[in-house]
């Protein structure tokens, strides 16, 4: 199966190099390109692509408001941000305006791709260890409501979303449970659904605005 890879950027040798890597793999296909976010947004509605990779500042319409618009869409494709610094600002406000994780402008041609499968199977391009650095580090910009679904939970799901904000693996999380992975597994994917949630990116973002968890614990 083809991935279709959108590239917005408002560097043209950002988006040349992205382009370059993404048509040298089998499997990825770029079908289209904009330089600023309100093209981005428009263009990604004409070309409905799988995966689009934003830079998070971008003239005319700032990448996180340009993602929020294409996620806010039927059938949204996935959206990677691409950005300077490792933890900022922008890579909070990305995760909550429904990115699928961050990449660096700095990775190598191989992480680009393997970043665009990963977000193309529904996984969250942040390690998780970054994941609990960043929700650490960045003061929470802003309430937000809590789904009612959060109060929903079971006791175990509730345990399950704060070892998924520790930034635990799956392996590390049964071990510490005393369960097994694929337990884990389903229990995550039952939080995925109750919630409305896309990845372990956003339970962990929703663990610490619904105060399951606190920054620094």
């Amino acid at each position: 199966m083809t991935i279709r890879v959108f590239l917005a950027d408002d560097q043209d040798l950002v988006r040349d190099g992205l382009a370059m890597i993404v048509s040298s793999q089998d499997d990825l296909v770029v079908v289209g390109q904009a330089g600023d976010g309100a093209t981005a947004v428009a263009e990604v509605r004409r070309t409905s692509p799988d995966v689009v990779l934003m830079d998070v500042q971008m003239p005319v319409l700032d990448g996180i408001q340009a993602a929020a618009r294409i996620l806010a869409g039927p059938a949204p494709p996935r959206v990677l941000m691409l950005t300077t610094f490792d933890v900022d600002e922008h890579a909070f406000a990305a995760l909550r305006a429904g990115a699928s994780g961050f990449l660096l402008k700095s990775a190598r041609g191989e992480e680009v791709a393997q970043a665009v499968r990963a977000v193309h199977r529904g996984d969250a391009v942040i390690a998780p260890e970054l994941t609990r650095r960043l929700l650490d580090q960045v003061e929470l910009p802003g309430p937000r409501p809590v789904p009612t679904a959060v109060r929903g939970l079971t006791p175990r799901e509730r345990e399950i979303v704060r070892e998924v904000a520790s930034g635990a693996s799956n392996a590390e999380i049964a071990a510490r449970l005393f369960v097994s992975e694929a337990t884990v597994k389903t229990h995550v994917g039952r939080v995925l659904s109750k919630l409305g949630l896309r990845d372990r990116v956003q339970i962990a973002v929703l663990a610490y605005e619904a105060g399951l968890v606190r920054p620094g614990a």
